[in-house]
């Protein structure tokens, strides 16, 4: 029913601050993935992704013990086990008051037989690829949005918005204190055969929305590891200077 792989990348950074797990068992219509993209500097934002993606991952695990029983409370769950995860960063902190500013984004889809729910925190993208057309479907906790009104509306060009120096500023994010924004939805996305579910942290977005369609479109026969294969493939073409770390879980709907 899946066919799943992570991959992930230290770009050009000189250490890696993502984390990314997902727990899709052969055969069983249930799984999810959890990842996390750290901020706050070498060793900071490497704590801050593996405090989230550990804490998340393992509620779930726990929880995936009743599958049918967790989907009936599935936003209450994500919710709960994000301001966990966020806990755990400010405990850390008070312990560790050199690390404080650090944080990380959480993006964790979860589906119970080709139904999607997911929680999402911060500017790590959680694309839909189907038939031929890309979708993000999560909310972009950045300026990135309102930037892109900007250029909509004539006030600025889209060279400019793609450069802004505030467009990657975060709007939301996990960092122990009070979370501002949460996208976690009631209902599910309703997916299909043939769907490509990619979650990703942003440094997948050196590539144009265009660029990843392109990409999937010309693989999307192929399996989920050389799916995600060419997509590493195609950021590490671009041969940017500042590429961020890259991870992302690729999942085909079979």
């Amino acid at each position: 029913m899946y066919d799943v792989t992570t991959a992930i990348s230290r770009g050009q950074r000189d250490y890696q601050e993502d984390s990314v797990v997902a727990d899709f068992n052969l055969g069983n219509p249930f799984g999810f993935a959890v990842l996390a993209d750290g901020m706050g500097g070498h060793a900071a934002g490497d704590v801050a992704s593996k405090i989230v993606v550990t804490e998340v991952f393992s509620e779930l695990k726990f929880q995936f013990g009743e599958p049918e029983a967790l989907e009936k409370d599935i936003a209450t769950v994500l919710q709960d086990v994000a301001r966990s995860a966020n806990d755990c960063i400010n405990a850390h902190v008070e312990k560790n008051p050199g690390h404080e500013g650090m944080g990380a984004t959480l993006v964790a889809p979860v589906l119970f037989d080709r139904r999607l729910y997911w929680i999402s925190i911060g500017d790590s993208p959680l694309y839909l690829f189907r038939k031929g057309v890309l979708t993000q479907l999560n909310e972009d906790h950045s300026m990135a949005p309102q930037i892109d009104v900007m250029v909509k509306t004539g006030q600025i060009d889209e060279e400019t918005a793609r450069n802004h120096p505030d467009r990657n500023c975060l709007t939301s994010v996990l960092m122990g204190d009070r979370i501002p924004k949460i996208d976690c939805r009631v209902d599910p996305t309703k997916l299909q055969a043939g769907d490509i579910l990619v979650v990703a942290s942003d440094g997948v977005q050196f590539l144009t929305d265009r660029q990843i369609q392109t990409t999937i479109n010309r693989n999307k026969r192929k399996s989920s590891s050389q799916i995600a294969e060419a997509l590493l493939g195609a950021v590490h073409k671009l041969k940017d200077p500042d590429q961020d770390n890259i991870s992302l879980t690729v999942v085909k709907i079979t």
